[in-house]
């Protein structure tokens, strides 16, 4: 067998739908589309500056951010690649203000596809891994053009949810709520290739990831979450932990659903009007689903975080993810009494860096 044995990613998906008598195969088809645009992007993005892709696009997107060039090329490979084929009644995109509707000579389908075309784009000029994240849901009505409401469903209804990731080695992690999985690219076939099945995060973890030049904006609880981890064997935690930070979510996921991790981008006073950095539709449901199908948790800091009912298709959020004690741990902080400072016992009042008398 070409692939030592190991399933492609057409025969897993043959192979779950077969568990679903009642199913079309349209979802599978969808996946596969999606599958077909993340080989087209890593192909863009190994080409790198051989490809003359790299640096600004000269505009911005609808938050207000820079594209990079390779931001609109991604995007339009995801819209070219799943707006031809019957499977989805409409798309919405991080990089698009609006729905993207489908041009009138294509069949509408069953579902809705959601996707981030290439996050931590601010990383590609510095050959740093990034990534395509995407979402599923139904379609409220089947076969008719979607409207902006019909995508504000809660990460409960995701039917699938995945990333591909564009590193050392190209891979696709994908869940269709029974389990989490993750397929290489081989390179000399082009295909899928079940490299890591059902994947799992260990409960606990002394390795956690955040911004810490945001630490003048934490709420109380993650300056003392994050406190108590910096200050080791001696501290009330009594373990040393090692902190990390990517700048790619992506890249941060896959990193904890290999080897576990928490990761932390709460909600800050950084900017008042935004209860958060990360996307709720784009980013943060696709990870929870496949967060939580890896037996982690996936929080906004205070609830889970797939049972926030969106209201806004570029609403953004609080978000933390990974081992579920932490996670657990991180939510009790916020839970408990709101406090200003953090006493630590073995530094007084203190912020990250430094101590304050």
């Amino acid at each position: 067998m070409p692939t030592g044995g190991r399933s492609t990613l057409t025969q897993f998906l043959i192979e779950e739908r077969r568990r679903a008598p009642g199913a079309t195969g349209d979802l599978n088809a969808l996946i596969t589309d999606v599958s077909l645009a993340c080989k087209a992007i890593s192909r863009k993005v190994a080409f790198g500056a051989l490809g003359g892709v790299l640096g600004s696009a000269g505009s911005g997107n609808v938050q207000g951010e820079d594209q990079k060039r390779l931001d609109v090329i991604s995007n339009d490979i995801f819209l070219r690649a799943n707006e031809w084929g019957g499977h989805v009644a409409g798309m919405v995109s991080e990089e698009l203000e609006a729905v993207y509707t489908l041009p009138a000579k294509y069949p509408r389908g069953k579902y809705l596809l959601m996707f981030d075309p290439l996050d931590g784009s601010s990383n590609i000029d510095v050959n740093v891994a990034v990534g395509s994240i995407f979402s599923v849901v139904r379609a409220a009505t089947s076969g008719e053009d979607a409207s902006a409401a019909d995508f504000l469903q809660p990460g409960t209804q995701q039917v699938c949810a995945g990333y591909a990731i564009y590193g050392p080695s190209t891979m696709l992690v994908l869940t269709l709520g029974n389990g989490t999985h993750a397929f290489t690219l081989e390179p000399m076939l082009g295909e899928w290739v079940l490299s890591h099945p059902n994947l799992h995060i260990p409960a606990q973890t002394r390795e956690f990831a955040i911004n810490a030049s945001n630490s003048r904006f934490w709420e109380p609880a993650v300056k003392r979450y994050v406190d108590e981890c910096l200050a080791g064997q001696t501290g009330p935690r009594g373990a040393d932990f090692n902190m990390r930070w990517i700048a790619s979510l992506v890249a941060e996921t896959h990193r904890i659903l290999m080897r576990g991790g928490v990761f932390m981008y709460p909600r800050d006073s950084k900017d008042p009007g935004k209860p958060g950095r990360l996307r709720l539709l784009y980013e943060a449901n696709p990870i929870s689903f496949l967060i939580e199908q890896a037996g982690g948790r996936a929080s906004d800091g205070r609830q889970r975080l797939m049972d926030v009912k969106p209201e806004a298709l570029h609403q953004r959020i609080g978000f933390v993810f990974g081992s579920s004690e932490e996670v657990e741990r991180i939510e009790a902080y916020h839970h408990e009494e709101p406090r200003d400072t953090y006493t630590s016992p073995l530094f007084g009042r203190r912020g990250l860096f430094a101590q304050v008398e």
